[in-house]
């Protein structure tokens, strides 16, 4: 005999938690399946731990340059194994805050693998099997790593972004395969800690979702830092020799052969649907996505998908905000997702960020446009932090004035986009932002500066 919910979510990462969450305050009797972890690769193997990896190394790195600022430190240097055991208590604590907000809100969490056996009913099979019938349906099974077709990657010592959060300590030599965000991360990281780092990408570029400028500029700085970097490099094969592996790619010169003791294959993600029944209970599917509408509700009536399994932004935040905009949808409420503001967040050292138009996007649509910008050396906030690196750019329609994009790459970048994600969000001009006072000495003065320069020109630059 099955329990009747009101709404069954399948998967409870940061679009299925939210989601169930969501759905509690709204009044909703809610059952919550997930056959791992709470918070899904998120909180247990992507954005919370690479990020508590992240700022160890930044930490580091400044205490490096500590008699810079006249504090004087004795030999720093760091301990791997003491990193990855504090970024495993930063994962526990907010795994476990999440799951008390669920039991708060009464959301029943069901540890096991859903199946569907018709639009409504789930089966859970796991150490305590059940079925659940629900009046609405959520499903948020994420995605998983993409390893591309080529012999060797099952060899020990090769492996995703899942599996280089539990490493025990840092490897002498690191090639990664794929620069996307996940890669450059991880050799942001991985360089700071002494690892030689090697990064292969079959495209032109780096950091293809970030503005083209930005990306420039970093890839010039990791290369500068001795981050080795091989564009239009196609990986051939991962090969055992001995005590290392040989990776093998195709370089514009012919084929290349780099020596590792580990390899990360960061080549994007594939949405995730196995074992769902999806086809069964007659779901459209295309290329294992989920087919999603506005409201993030799929053709069967009840049965909605949000986040990483639709194919779309694999973002955490995106997910979230799709879980809100189902669940009210689903409750009744006239609720639709807009995908014009998505902040794009890059956790290097610097950090880069972006929402909006970048400035090849506004030139492929055709939209005449002036992008102004500020560098962070004549920032007083950043030079004061000694973190002058990078800039704000700032893109506006010429004619109104209205902003289109922002792109950061400096010092505390993601944290600061926010500013521009409202902006745009309001239909701001960036005469709104010159008009707004901005607080001295702080970060968020260059995006005001920027803003000037859309006008007569910043205050405190030439640019």
């Amino acid at each position: 005999m099955s329990d009747l919910v009101d709404v069954g979510i399948v998967g409870a990462g940061p679009g299925g938690y939210v989601a169930a969450i969501r759905a509690a305050q709204l009044g909703a009797k809610v059952a919550l399946i997930e056959r791992d972890r709470i918070g899904g690769v998120c909180l247990n193997w992507g954005c919370i731990p690479t990020k508590a990896m992240a700022s160890s190394v930044e930490l580091l790195i400044e205490i490096e340059r500590a008699e810079e600022y006249g504090v004087l430190v004795s030999e720093p240097g760091f301990d791997f194994s003491k990193m990855m055991r504090r970024k495993d208590k930063v994962v526990e604590r907010l795994v476990s805050g999440v799951e008390t907000l669920l039991d708060a809100r009464k959301v029943e969490v069901l540890s096991g693998q859903g199946e569907f056996v018709s639009p409504t009913r789930i089966k859970v099979s796991g150490k305590s099997p059940t079925e659940i019938e629900a009046r609405k349906v959520i499903i948020a099974t994420g995605s998983v790593p993409v390893v591309p077709p080529a012999p060797g990657l099952d060899l020990p010592g090769v492996m995703t972004s899942d599996e280089i959060v539990t490493l025990e300590e840092a490897p002498d030599d690191l090639v990664i395969v794929g620069a996307g965000v996940i890669g450059v991360e991880f050799a942001s990281i991985f360089n700071a800690l002494g690892t030689k780092v090697t990064i292969i990408e079959m495209l032109p570029s780096i950091l293809t979702t970030v503005d083209e400028e930005l990306a420039r500029r970093h890839q010039q700085m990791l290369r500068k830092e001795g981050v080795e970097i091989h564009t239009k490099s196609p990986l051939k094969e991962v090969r055992q020799r001995e005590t290392a592996l040989e990776v093998v790619y195709e370089g514009p010169k012919g084929e290349g052969v780099i020596t590792a003791d580990l390899v990360l294959i960061s080549t994007g993600r594939a949405p995730y649907t196995e074992g769902l029944n999806l086809k069964e209970i007659g779901v459209n599917v295309e290329k294992g996505a989920v087919l999603v509408d506005e409201h993030m509700a799929t053709n069967v009536p009840g049965v909605y998908a949000i986040g990483d399994v639709t194919g779309g932004y694999m973002l955490a935040h995106v997910a979230s905000h799709e879980g809100e905009v189902a669940v009210e949808h689903a409750m009744g409420r006239e609720s639709t997702i807009d995908y014009e503001v998505v902040p794009n967040c890059v956790f290097t050292m610097p950090e880069i960020a972006g929402v909006g138009l970048t400035e090849q996007e506004a030139k492929e649509k055709g939209i005449v446009y002036k992008k102004s910008r500020f560098p962070f050396s004549a920032s007083g906030r950043a030079l004061a932090m000694g973190q002058t690196t990078g800039l704000v750019k700032m893109i506006c329609d010429q004619e109104s004035g209205e902003v289109l994009g922002l792109h950061i790459m400096g010092p505390h970048a993601t944290d600061m986009i926010a500013e521009g994600a409202l902006a745009i969000q309001s239909g701001a001009t960036a005469e709104d932002i010159a008009r707004t006072i901005h607080a001295h000495p702080t970060l968020p003065e260059a995006i005001r500066e920027a803003a000037l320069g859309q006008g007569d020109g910043p205050i405190h630059s030439m640019t």
